[in-house]
């Protein structure tokens, strides 16, 4: 069954979905995206893998932003 709302196909239903290790890790927002987008990369749409890798990205780079903020307050 394809819950669409709590469990779609592309959360990877046959594994450990990407909410749970974020809670569990307690990686916060930016982290978690990061790890959403690269857990989930490709699986709702093929043809749009690299744009959730850049997302990723965009996550990691901003999450590397706020640590240097906080190291230079």
């Amino acid at each position: 069954m394809n819950d669409k709302v709590n469990h779609p196909s592309h959360y990877h239903p046959d594994a450990i979905e990407a909410i749970d290790v974020i809670e569990s890790w307690q990686l916060g927002f930016c982290l978690g995206n990061a790890l959403k987008y690269i857990a989930r990369a490709g699986h709702k749409d093929k043809d749009k893998k690299q744009q959730d890798l850049e997302k990723a990205i965009w996550y990691l780079q901003r999450e590397i932003s706020n640590i240097h903020q906080k190291d230079h307050t």
